[in-house]
């Protein structure tokens, strides 16, 4: 019998009700989503989607209007400190107290959480992410990637079994960045589940293993990375020709649907597994032409997000 989603999500709502002048805001619309428990998932959507509103319900910090939320087998309305105990979030802001250590910053934070003295796992927790050799160093002299890193440690001293990070990396280098992913790399393969929120597509196409997409406050996708990819099923053959083209081009090329595209290059579209290469090539050989390159190009999660994210046939827009 599989496992229990680490959260599950059922019909949630959130209207933000006016205030003074301005107008109701209603930033999630019956939202269903389940999270595997060890996965690494990433929560994709443009600003103002409805990522933070709901990673904040999550976390207690935002009441929902409506509907459940379950982590890790508790209920949400039924035990909220218990499935506050069952999660971490590392935050987009760097919320550190800059006179103090890590090494005092995570037992402190492990008291908050009521952590034993004799179960806390700071010395772990600083190996894990790098930074036992900065453990006595004061906060507000550690690099940005550090920081970073800190907030992982910080959000993992109860030892939850959820870690959600929103938007992790914003501002971080392309270096720090690496080193980041890694730890929470580790992090999963010791059996964390892992939520992420991105704006780095490539990022969430490289780490995740299934990945949901919201716009609007609604879900619009939510699959493997594959099948997400698959859902475009759009391939583009370039051949660059040893020569400019001829023109007009052979017939046998044009009834490929070969589009010029440059003075010696063709673009040809089409569908994985329809069998267009072997006859582009059989029809360049019979009209004698000779080719310099070849290469093709095909679909990644930024076309799938950008489809899944535009506007709805009503012509509302995505918030």
């Amino acid at each position: 019998m599989p496992n229990p989603p680490a959260i599950s999500i059922r019909a949630l709502e959130k209207t933000y009700r006016r205030r003074g002048k301005g107008s109701t805001k209603h930033a999630l619309k019956g939202i269903d989503l389940d999270i595997p428990q060890g996965s690494l998932f990433a929560l994709l959507g443009p600003n103002g989607a409805g990522k933070s509103t709901l990673i904040n319900i999550m976390a207690g910090l935002v009441l929902k209007t409506s509907g459940q939320v379950t982590i890790w087998g508790t209920d949400l309305d039924e035990d909220p400190r218990r499935t506050r105990a069952s999660i971490g979030v590392v935050p987009q802001e760097l919320n550190i107290d800059a006179f103090f250590t890590p090494r005092a910053l995570l037992d402190l934070q492990a008291g908050l959480y009521g952590v034993p003295k004799a179960d806390r796992r700071t010395e772990a927790l600083l190996e894990t992410v790098g930074l036992t050799d900065k453990a006595d160093s004061y906060a507000r002299t550690l690099s940005g990637g550090m920081r970073r890193r800190l907030m992982v440690a910080k959000a993992m001293v109860h030892s939850p079994p959820i870690l959600v990070l929103d938007e992790p990396t914003a501002g971080v280098d392309i270096e720090l960045r690496q080193q980041l992913w890694a730890n929470v790399r580790d992090l999963n393969r010791q059996g964390v589940t892992v939520l992420l929120t991105t704006h780095y597509l490539q990022e969430a196409e490289e780490l995740c293993d299934r990945i949901a997409i919201i716009a609007d406050g609604q879900v619009r996708a939510n699959d493997t990375k594959e099948a997400l990819l698959a859902r475009l099923d759009g391939k583009e053959l370039y051949v660059t020709l040893a020569l400019p083209l001829p023109a007009p081009l052979p017939p046998a090329l044009t009834a490929l649907g070969a589009q010029p595209v440059s003075g010696d290059t063709l673009l040809f579209r089409h569908r994985r597994l329809d069998g267009l290469v072997p006859r582009v090539l059989a029809a360049l050989a019979e009209a004698g032409l000779a080719i310099a390159d070849l290469r093709t190009a095909e679909a990644d999660l930024e076309d799938v997000f950008l489809q899944l994210t535009r506007p709805v046939a009503t012509g509302n827009q995505a918030a």
